[in-house]
């Protein structure tokens, strides 16, 4: 039998009762849109992530797009975020008119490298056309980046840190929750995250009153006082209340998952060390393990002895951001970003999931260990 590369089904099976149960609550009281159970989930994701505040919204580049919106990120202003990410990130950037400007990676971590921000920053301000404005480090595969040298260069140069933790709710950095690392916290609920629900969905976590009013008003048209009263632009980016009901038991089991997701990845590290390179996790850090994401020079190889043996790969993200034709406007070439595109010709993720078993992990990893000897 083929390994699934998420095992969402095995998870469902567990909270089946839980699940129906919710959804069937919601067509009985028939509020659909903004119902009680979205502000149940956003009182105990905020409680979760140990912030003041949580506002919902339809996906996690909503999530990111409404932050910028709320601090009126426009045209000329500079954003600063890696390139080795989801589409998405950069792209919130590009809609509201302001410039993405790629920061390298850490070649260890893939998270972006606060040395290599300061130097961006640094030529900005040299430059003169842009305003430094805002920084989104990503939490690449569930990895918190390293929050405290970011902001030791933001502070000294007046920039917001909006935390993309779509894949990293969950995480850990020096004792700190993922979510509560920068000024605000874009997260994601796509079914594949560790916290996912059965379409898509997101929030922003904060613990700025004012700025979760401004995205509360954003994610309803720009809604004042009452529903035809309108009191800024904004977007249609609700939650869906169906998909709240569908997400509260999953967060009331999501740290028992953790867990299990924790105990899969270190038994990946300890049956892979030395046959590919595995991921970094630095001291005090723990990852939420959206991915588990290794590097080879003998990928292609890897890869076809792992589908030939029923075991499915992925591979996040084979063209960098700034190599898209989306962004060609910004003259980005080869060898701009030397860490973030010999990371991107390497890597590869394995299945992980907290219902990986013990016998489908023996066998992935005796493929890889049998296809590079």
């Amino acid at each position: 039998m083929d390994i699934p590369f998420i095992d969402l089904k095995a998870q469902y099976l567990r909270l089946q009762s839980e699940i129906s149960s919710g959804i069937d609550k919601v067509f009985e009281h028939g509020q659909f849109i903004m119902g009680p159970e979205v502000f149940e989930l956003e009182r105990r994701l905020a409680k979760f992530a140990g912030v003041n505040r949580a506002v919902t919204c339809s996906s996690g580049t909503d999530a990111l797009l409404m932050t910028l919106m709320a601090l009126n990120v426009g045209r000329g202003d500079a954003v600063f975020t890696s390139p080795f990410t989801f589409f998405a990130t950069a792209e919130v950037i590009s809609l509201l008119g302001a410039t993405p400007v790629f920061v390298d990676i850490d070649s260890r971590t893939f998270n972006i490298d606060p040395s290599q921000l300061e130097k961006k920053i640094d030529f900005v301000k040299k430059e003169n056309n842009l305003k430094p404005a805002c920084v989104i480090p990503v939490d690449l595969f569930g990895l918190p980046a390293d929050y405290d040298n970011i902001k030791s260069v933001t502070e000294d140069n007046g920039l917001f840190v909006l935390e993309d933790a779509a894949q990293s709710f969950g995480a850990e950095y020096k004792g700190r929750k993922a979510g509560s690392l920068g000024g605000a916290a874009a997260l994601s609920f796509f079914p594949a995250k560790p916290l996912g629900c059965y379409g898509d969905g997101g929030a922003v976590l904060t613990d700025d009153e004012d700025l979760a009013y401004e995205m509360e008003s954003i994610r309803v048209h720009g809604q004042g006082d009452d529903k035809y009263s309108n009191s800024r632009i904004g977007l249609n980016a609700r939650f869906d209340t169906i998909q709240a009901a569908a997400l509260l038991p999953k967060l009331g089991i999501f740290p028992d998952e953790l867990i299990d997701r924790r105990k899969v990845a270190n038994r990946y590290t300890e049956g892979l060390e030395g046959y590919v390179e595995t991921p970094v996790v630095p001291d005090q850090f723990q990852s939420a393990w959206a991915q588990y994401s290794v590097m080879s020079e003998s990928r292609s190889q890897i890869r076809a002895a792992l589908k030939a043996g029923g075991a499915p790969t992925a591979v996040y993200y084979p063209t960098p951001l700034h190599l898209q034709k989306a962004f060609s406007s910004l003259g980005h070439k080869k060898g701009d970003f030397p860490v973030t595109e010999s990371v991107a010709g390497k890597i590869f993720s394995l299945p992980m999931s907290p219902y990986l078993t013990d016998d489908q992990q023996n066998k992935i990893i005796h493929i890889i260990k049998r296809s590079v000897i």
